[in-house]
């Protein structure tokens, strides 16, 4: 009858547990304020012009530094 009463409560601890999970996870989502972070990456796919300093850095993760040679 021991292991009975184990379960019950495990299965009662995992329901606690799951609720403020999920409560935790709907404040994250709702409840911060980084309305301007997520307002700029939706409009992302509607920018026209591509920046002069994105292209830069992309030229410079593209082209692999030269290689010196000692003498």
């Amino acid at each position: 009858m021991a292991i009975e009463n184990l379960f019950t409560d495990a299965s009662s601890a995992m329901t606690v547990i799951s609720l403020a999970t999920f409560i935790g996870i709907l404040w994250w989502t709702f409840g911060l304020k980084r309305s301007a972070d997520f307002d700029a990456a939706a409009q992302l796919p509607f920018a026209d012009e591509i920046d002069e300093v994105a292209i830069q850095v992309a030229i410079q993760v593209a082209t692999p530094e030269t290689e010196q040679t000692h003498v």
